[in-house]
C-alpha cells in the first residue's frame, strides 16, 4: 500500500513532492566498513514513507531463525521502548515515550514531522514507568508484573551498580537504592547529574551503561536537530557520550559528533564500548548510513559537520573543515534510516550458531525511505573484536503485507537462560527468541 498520500494534503499545500525519492542502491551496498556514499538529493519536504502503527492481529508474531523460536514474554505494556536484565533474572522495562517539547515541531517541516511520528505510534503519552517482570516458573513468559517506579521524566536506560538502581531520565541520571528480589522502590531519587533537555529535546532518549567496575556511567545524549539547524548553542553537551562518575556526578565528553547514539554494550573480547546512532535525515533514501562502531576515548565522529568521515555535510553553517579534518570514521554501516536503537553483544547468548559471537542490533524502522528499511532484528557477526560479516535477521515480520506496522523493535537483551528479549514499543509486547 502506498502511503504517500496520507501526507498529500499537507504536502501539495506547500507545492512541494515528499514522495519522489527512491532507493538506487541495493541495501547490501550501503553495509559494513566501506559503503557506497552516492551524491546527496535535497528537497525542502524530505522523503516520507510511514508505516502506520496497526498492533499485532490475534494469532500473528514476528518470525525467527531455524533452530528458534519466538513466544511473548509479556504482553499489554504501555509503549516498552527498553529493558535491563537484573542478575538474578528479573527484568526491567522503561514503558516511555517523549516528553512534552514546546519548542520542537515549530514550522512547515515541524508539521509535518509530527504527524509522521504519530502515525508511527509514537504520539501516545508516556506511562512514565518502569516496570518489573518476573518469570518465577521458568517457561519464558512473565507470570508476575509489578510497577517497580513511577514518577518518572520520560526514562529510558537503567543500570545496576552493586545496591544502587541508576535511571536515566530525559532530563537527569538518577539514583535509587535497590534490594535483590524486591519488586517496587518507594524511596526518592537523588540526581546525579543533569542532561541536556529543554523545550525543543528533539533526540530526548537518555542511555546509559556502568563500567565493569561500576565507578563510570556512560550515557548517550543525542542532538537537538537533524542538522544544527536550531544554531550550534543549542546542541551544547548533546551529540555525545558522556563518562560520569557514579559517586560525584562529576561528568566529561568522552566522545563527540554522534548524533543520535543510543544502544551501548561492552564487546567482550576486547572490552571495547560500542554503540549504534541514528544518522541525520533529508539527503536522500540512499543517504546516510546510520552506524555501529566503537568509541574511541576523546573522539569526534562528524556530526554535524560531515557524516562518515570527511563527507561534507554543506547544510551547516558556518562550515568546520578543522573538525571535519579530525572526524573519525564508524566502524560498520548499516542500511540508512534504519533508526538502530538496541545493542546488545551476545555474551551469554544461548541461541545455537551462528549466533555466539557478535552483537544483536534492534532497528526500529525507516520514515524518511522509500522503500522503507529496518523494522527487524539484525545480528552482526565479529571475529577477533571486529564485524566481520553482513548482518542476520533474527527477528522479522514486523511489516504487514499492505505496508503497515504491526510493531517496532527498540530495545534488546540477553535474559539470565540466554534467550533474547525484544521491546517492541508499537504492538505493546516484549518478544523473547530462544533455542527451538
Amino acid at each position: 500500500m502506498d502511503r504517500c498520500p496520507l501526507l498529500l494534503s499537507v504536502v501539495f499545500s506547500f507545492g512541494l513532492a515528499a514522495c519522489a525519492d527512491q532507493a538506487q542502491l541495493p541495501p547490501s551496498a550501503s553495509i559494513g566498513a566501506n559503503p557506497t556514499l552516492p551524491p546527496p538529493t535535497k528537497s525542502l519536504i524530505p522523503t516520507v514513507d510511514i508505516a502506520p502503527a496497526a498492533g499485532w492481529p490475534a494469532g500473528v508474531k514476528p518470525a525467527s531463525p531455524e533452530g528458534t523460536r519466538v513466544d511473548a514474554f509479556a504482553t499489554g505494556l504501555d509503549h516498552p521502548r527498553w529493558l535491563y536484565v537484573l542478575p538474578h533474572g528479573d527484568v526491567l522495562v522503561a514503558e516511555t515515550n517523549a516528553p512534552e517539547r514546546p519548542g520542537d515541531g515549530k514550522g512547515i517541516k515541524g508539521r509535518v514531522m509530527e504527524m509522521v511520528m504519530k502515525r508511527a505510534g509514537a504520539g501516545v503519552p508516556s506511562a512514565n514507568r518502569i516496570t518489573l517482570l518476573r518469570d518465577a516458573d521458568g517457561n519464558g513468559t512473565a507470570e508476575g508484573r509489578f510497577a517497580f517506579l513511577s514518577g518518572l521524566n520520560s526514562p529510558f536506560g537503567m543500570t545496576l551498580v552493586g545496591g544502587d538502581l541508576y535511571v536515566a531520565n530525559t532530563d537527569a541520571v538518577v539514583r535509587f537504592p535497590y534490594e535483590e528480589g524486591q519488586t517496587s522502590i518507594t524511596a526518592p531519587g537523588t540526581k546525579l547529574v543533569d542532561l541536556p533537555a529543554g523545550p525543543i529535546n528533539h533526540h530526548w532518549t537518555k542511555n546509559i551503561i556502568a563500567s565493569p567496575d561500576g565507578s563510570k556511567l556512560y550515557v548517550t545524549t543525542g542532538s537537538n536537530s537533524n542538522v544544527a539547524e536550531n544554531g550550534i548553542e543549542a546542541e551544547a553537551g548533546r551529540a555525545a557520550i558522556w563518562e560520569v562518575d557514579t559517586k560525584t556526578g562529576e561528568h566529561r565528553v568522552l566522545a563527540s559528533g554522534l548524533r543520535n547514539p543510543n544502544g551501548l554494550d561492552f564487546e567482550p573480547g576486547t572490552g571495547k564500548l560500542w554503540t549504534v546512532v541514528n544518522e541525520r535525515d533529508e539527503l536522500g533514501s540512499d543517504l546516510v548510513p546510520d552506524y555501529l562502531t566503537s568509541v574511541a576515548d576523546g573522539a569526534f565522529y562528524g556530526w554535524p559537520y560531515s557524516y562518515f568521515g570527511d563527507h561534507v555535510d554543506d547544510r551547516v553553517e558556518p562550515p568546520r573543515p578543522d573538525l571535519v579534518a579530525s572526524a573519525v570514521k564508524p566502524d560498520y554501516a548499516l542500511v540508512p534510516h534504519s533508526a538502530p536503537l538496541g545493542l546488545a553483544f551476545a555474551q551469554g547468548s544461548a541461541l545455537p550458531p551462528p549466533f555466539r559471537d557478535g552483537a544483536f542490533i534492534g532497528l526500529h524502522g525507516s520514515w524518511n525511505r522509500r522503500p522503507p528499511s529496518g523494522y527487524k532484528v539484525v545480528f552482526v557477526p565479529f571475529s577477533n573484536g571486529m564485524p566481520s560479516g553482513e548482518p542476520i535477521e533474527v527477528l522479522t515480520g514486523f511489516l504487514s503485507p499492505d505496508g503497515d506496522a504491526y510493531g517496532r523493535p527498540v530495545g534488546v537483551a540477553i535474559d539470565r537462560r540466554g534467550a533474547l528479549l525484544v521491546a517492541d514499543d508499537v504492538g505493546n509486547v516484549i518478544w523473547r527468541v530462544s533455542p527451538r
